[in-house]
């Protein structure tokens, strides 16, 4: 591994991917209605025409904002952070070359979209992931328990692939055609860690690359915003790191185009 990632330059407003690649995003939303239609509106303006919006079993018109804005509702009424993800999954047309995923509450900056599809694009890498604590923050916008759980579920991941994390971060693009074959499972809050070990299991071309934080710009956290759900979140990383941890020997390998390039 070398120092590629790091020397990625931070993206900028006008960056564009270099070529169309049929690309869908995919938005897991639960009470966003305050953010959801300038974040459905922000990703269109990156270049993603296909938007879907998972409403997850809101109550607060989150799914009509994102419809006025020009995305594609699906609903997922179980609730759970996974499940929504799936069904936005489900959802994505035939063809698609790529998904991107991003939370619907305004924190991921949607003019990052054209750094993270690149070298997709370019077809150096099968899964790029943003990185919230090597980007630009608004203060505050992490806690210190979401950093610390970023910084050991990267520990645990070096150690047992050595594949190189900082981060958990939603805002995250992967190759349809990978995403396919790695089996997700999880339904709740481990589904972000979940793909990750999996792509390292899978021996995916890994990229990470810094990506700007804000602040949600309406309702609250499900996660952050209460000790009963910083308790639940962690206990399922928790649960889904030792589960994957046990079985990574029985996991299939994805092919790629360049199984000897560098990873994160």
């Amino acid at each position: 591994m070398n120092n590629k990632a790091r020397g990625l330059e931070p993206p900028t407003e006008n960056r564009r991917p270099r070529t169309a690649v049929s690309t869908t995003a995919v938005i897991p939303a639960l009470n966003e209605a305050d953010a959801i239609g300038a974040v459905v509106r922000g990703v269109r303006e990156a270049g993603v025409g296909d938007v879907i919006v998972v409403d997850n079993g809101s109550d607060d018109g989150t799914g009509e904002r994102a419809r006025e804005a020009g995305a594609r509702v699906v609903r997922e009424p179980r609730r759970g952070y996974g499940r929504a993800c799936r069904a936005g999954v489900q959802a994505v047309p035939e063809g698609t070359a790529l998904v991107l995923f991003l939370d619907g509450d305004g924190s991921d900056d949607p003019r990052d979209i054209p750094a993270l599809l690149a070298p997709l694009v370019a077809g150096t890498y099968d899964f790029v992931i943003g990185s919230r604590t090597r980007g630009a923050r608004e203060p505050g916008s992490l806690n210190a328990s979401q950093l610390l759980a970023g910084r050991l579920a990267g520990m645990a991941m070096r150690t047992l692939y050595g594949v190189r994390y900082s981060d958990m971060c939603p805002f995250r693009a992967i190759r349809s055609g990978a995403l396919t074959s790695l089996g997700m499972r999880e339904e709740t809050y481990g589904w972000n860690l979940e793909m990750q070990m999996r792509a390292a299991q899978a021996g995916l071309r890994i990229l990470e690359i810094p990506v700007r934080h804000r602040h949600r710009r309406g309702g609250h956290s499900k996660v952050s915003g209460s000790f009963t759900g910083t308790i639940r979140a962690a206990t399922r990383l928790a649960t889904t790191l030792v589960r994957l941890a046990v079985s990574r020997r029985d996991a299939p390998r994805v092919p790629n185009e360049a199984d000897s390039a560098d990873r994160v």
